[in-house]
């Protein structure tokens, strides 16, 4: 059929959207950007549809893109888990995992692929801890638990523990769209700390600001420190100050419908860095290493989720 959609558009569709560029994406599949860029015309005129904001530097998922986004990632991690589920090991496999995880993997990283998981392994049950840091690493240096999953960038003495990284997400500035900072496509960190900032307080999100200003001469001015991700959202899109976290945590509205821009950063600023963990001489066996795997196979090539939207301005 001449308009059949093919799994390679999908593909090509969703490495343009992770990446925010067409070009990235081809280097990302190995491609021609003139292969990518081909892909979603076909999707656009099947779909009747701009999946795409074409931007100065790079692209930007459309409302109707972000809907589209979210079911060609649900096509493509079902036929992941088919082609998985043809071999006998998940149903074989039966028995128990105990595992932790801290707040943000919790909430924005985990849900989704332990249900992939739950739909392979259907008679493995899962014994799902929640725990900050500090309470992670003691479980793994205790073995009270057989794999954490946290944020190895907040992880100082790391090579204590066997570890994985399964996803690693870029940091970006938050600006309500009326903000001055939303004004300019890029900004220093010099520029960010002449603003002021609403810190997130859990997963050690307000450490690992200070590292980000530890470099610069500026003090980083504080306007509130919240546990609250909505209080952040709700507070930087109606201007009360800017935050730098990560794309995993970034949507481009608040709860009230607020705008809510993500900048890109001119200066080096450290990842957020998403991995499995395990006790430095316990490396995972069983049922544990099979959810190791899983997760190591279902994190393949996920990048940091759609980084257009990051980059998305009006």
């Amino acid at each position: 059929m001449k308009n059949e959609v093919t799994l390679r558009q999908f593909r090509y569709f969703i490495a343009a959207a992770r990446t925010g560029q067409f070009s990235s994406a081809a280097i990302a599949e190995n491609v021609s950007q003139s292969a990518i860029t081909s892909a979603v015309q076909s999707l656009e005129r099947q779909l009747k549809a701009r999946l795409f904001e074409r931007l100065p530097h790079g692209v930007a998922l459309t409302p109707e893109g972000q809907a589209f986004f979210n079911h060609a990632r649900h096509v493509m991690d079902s036929v992941q888990d088919a082609m998985r589920q043809a071999s006998l090991l998940p149903q074989a496999a039966r028995g128990t995992i105990r595992i932790a995880a801290t707040y943000t993997v919790l909430g924005y990283f985990l849900p989704e692929l332990l249900s992939r998981f739950k739909r392979s392994y259907p008679h493995v049950e899962i014994d799902l801890v929640d725990m900050d840091r500090v309470a992670l690493e003691s479980a793994l240096k205790d073995k009270s638990i057989e794999l954490g999953i946290g944020l190895l960038s907040n992880i100082a003495a790391l090579d204590s523990y066997g570890h994985r990284l399964l996803v690693r997400s870029r940091r970006r500035l938050w600006a309500g769209i009326g903000h001055p900072a939303a004004r300019h496509p890029t900004v220093t960190l010099a520029e960010a700390a002449r603003h002021a900032h609403i810190l997130l307080t859990v997963d050690d999100a307000d450490a690992a600001a200070a590292r980000h200003f530890s470099s610069t001469p500026a003090r980083l001015k504080v306007a509130l420190r919240t546990g609250s991700l909505e209080a952040v959202r709700g507070l930087v899109a109606h201007g009360f100050g800017v935050t730098i976290l990560s794309d995993l945590v970034y949507r481009p509205w608040s709860l009230e419908g607020k705008k809510i821009m993500a900048i890109p950063i001119s200066d080096s600023v450290a990842p957020m860095d998403v991995g499995l963990l395990w006790p430095k001489r316990r490396a995972p066996s069983g049922l544990a290493d099979v959810f190791r795997q899983f997760l190591v196979d279902a994190c393949e090539g996920m990048g940091e989720g759609p980084a257009s939207m990051a980059a998305g301005r009006r």
